[in-house]
C-alpha cells in the first residue's frame, strides 16, 4: 500500500477503523472516548486524546505513523514533546518503541480494519487529471455541506490576506485610512500597474491631498507628476497647466516622481492604461479623501459601489489614453466589473481585517454581507466549478473557491478538505 501519513490521520479522526473492538498489539482493549484535536503545528498529531487502554483511562497525545519504527526515523525518541503519547496508531508495526522509563508504548494497528473503499476512493482523487480532483464527484455533494465549508475557507482567506494589511499598518504607525489609501492605490493598478501604483502611494502621503483638497487640479498634477508623466512637452493647455502646478509643488515638497518606464500599456485594452486609471484614482481622491473613515460609518454596504461611479474625472480624458494622443468614444468612469474587484479585494478585505484587529464582529459581519451582495466573479477557476455542477451565487462564493482551488485542490489536500473528506466516505 503506498500513501501518506495524512490518510491514517483522516481514518483516526473520523473513526473510519469499524465497529469491531479495538486492541493493542498486546492484547488490552481499547476504548476511544476523544480522538483528540489534530495538530497541525509541530509535535504529536493528535491532542488531548481520551482513551481507555484495558482498565486505565489515559489523557494525552496520540501519534501516528505508517510504520512503528517511523518513531525512530523521526527522532522522536529524543524529543521532549512526545513524552505524554498514550498510544501509537500505525499501519504497520515493525519496531518496538519504548518510553524514557523502559515501558513499552501502547500500539494499535490500523491494517485490515478499515474498509478498503475508502483507500479506493482516495487514490481516485489524489491521482486525478482533472480540473480539480473531485470534478466528478462534486456535483453529488449536498449544497449544505460545500457552503457550510466554503465559508471556512473564505474567512482562511481573509485571515491569510489580512496579514499583508497588519504588516502595512505597523509600517503606518497604525493608520488604518492611510493602509487603506495604500491598498486602494495598489488596486486600481489592477496586477499588472500594481507595483508603481503602490510606489506612488508611497510617495505621496494621503495627508498631501488634504492640503489641497479644495484644488483638483493641485491632486490631479501631484498625482501625475509622481507618476513620471509631466516630465515631457505637451501641446494641450491642460497637461501643461498640471506641469506648472507640480513643478511648484515638487519644489515645496521636495516631491522624486517614479520612474516612468515602470508603467505598463503593452497587451492592454485602452480603457485599462494607467493615465485613465491614474485620472480616475485622482477623481476618487477629489471626491473621497479619507475614504475609510467614510466606509466604516456606511449603513447600507449594497451602495458602496456608488462611492465609486460618476467620479469628476477632467473632461481632457473623453477624447484621450495618452497625453498627446488623441482618441475618440472614451468612457471616464470605472466599470463595474472593475468597482466589483475593488469591492472584494480592498473594502470588504479592510473591513473584516478592521473588524478583527480590533475585536468588532459586526464589521467582518459587514465584510461578508457585501460579497454576498457582489456578483460572482467570473473567471476560468469559477467556470471550472461551474461546469462541474456546483452553483457559484456570488462574491462570497466565488472568492471562496479561488481560495479551495489554490490552497486544496491544486495541492490535493482532499484529506483537510470538508468536501473531499465527505467524497472519500461515501
Amino acid at each position: 500500500m503506498n500513501f501518506p501519513e495524512e490518510f491514517l490521520h483522516f481514518i483516526w479522526q473520523f473513526r473510519l477503523y469499524g465497529a469491531q473492538t479495538l486492541r493493542t498489539t498486546s492484547g488490552e482493549t481499547i476504548e476511544v472516548l476523544q480522538q483528540g484535536t489534530l495538530n497541525k503545528d509541530a509535535g504529536p498529531d493528535f491532542s488531548k486524546a481520551k482513551l481507555i487502554i484495558g482498565d486505565t483511562t489515559w489523557v494525552g497525545n496520540v501519534e501516528i505513523h505508517i510504520k512503528s519504527s517511523d518513531w525512530l526515523l523521526h527522532n522522536h525518541q529524543v524529543d521532549s514533546a512526545y513524552e505524554n503519547v498514550i498510544l501509537h496508531v500505525v499501519y504497520e508495526d515493525d519496531a518496538p518503541i519504548y518510553r524514557k522509563d523502559g515501558t513499552i508504548l501502547p500500539v494499535l494497528i490500523l491494517k485490515g480494519l478499515f474498509p478498503l473503499h475508502l483507500l479506493d476512493n482516495y487514490e481516485q482523487l489524489i491521482t486525478s487529471t482533472n480540473s480539480f480532483p473531485c470534478e466528478k464527484q462534486i456535483h453529488t455533494v449536498d449544497e449544505f455541506l460545500i457552503n457550510g465549508f466554503l465559508s471556512r475557507v473564505l474567512v482562511e482567506r481573509l485571515e491569510q490576506k489580512s496579514t499583508e494589511v497588519y504588516d502595512k499598518l505597523r509600517e503606518l504607525k497604525g493608520d488604518w485610512d492611510e493602509t487603506f489609501y495604500h491598498f486602494m492605490a495598489r488596486n486600481f493598478g489592477f496586477k499588472v500597474n500594481a507595483i508603481p501604483m503602490e510606489m506612488l502611494a508611497q510617495s505621496l502621503p494621503q495627508q498631501l491631498f488634504a492640503k489641497h483638497k479644495d484644488s483638483p487640479l493641485q491632486i490631479e498634477a501631484l498625482i501625475f507628476g509622481q507618476a513620471g508623466f509631466l516630465n515631457q512637452s505637451f501641446e494641450d493647455d491642460y497637461p501643461n497647466q498640471l506641469k506648472r502646478e507640480y513643478l511648484f509643488l515638487q519644489k515645496k515638497y521636495s516631491l522624486k516622481p517614479i520612474d516612468i518606464s515602470l508603467w505598463k500599456f503593452m497587451r492592454m485594452r485602452p480603457q485599462n492604461f494607467p493615465t485613465l486609471r491614474l485620472a480616475q484614482f485622482a477623481a476618487l481622491i477629489v471626491n473621497s479623501n479619507h475614504l475609510f473613515s467614510k466606509i466604516l460609518v456606511m449603513r447600507d454596504y449594497r451602495n458602496s459601489q456608488i462611492l465609486f461611479e460618476n467620479l469628476p474625472v477632467s473632461p481632457f480624458w473623453e477624447t484621450h489614453y495618452h497625453f498627446n494622443k488623441e482618441a475618440e468614444n472614451v468612457g471616464l468612469q470605472i466599470g463595474k466589473s472593475s468597482i466589483q474587484n475593488i469591492l472584494i479585494n480592498t473594502l470588504s478585505l479592510f473591513l473584516f481585517a478592521y473588524g478583527k484587529a480590533l475585536d468588532q464582529h459586526n464589521y467582518v459581519t459587514r465584510s461578508f454581507y457585501l460579497l454576498e451582495n457582489i456578483q460572482s466573479e467570473n473567471n476560468a477557476i469559477i467556470k471550472q466549478y461551474e461546469a462541474a455542477g456546483v452553483l457559484v451565487k456570488n462574491a462570497f462564493n466565488s472568492q471562496a473557491f479561488l481560495q479551495l482551488k489554490k490552497k486544496y485542490c491544486n495541492e490535493k489536500k482532499c484529506l483537510t478538505c470538508g468536501i473531499g473528506i465527505k467524497i472519500l466516505k461515501q
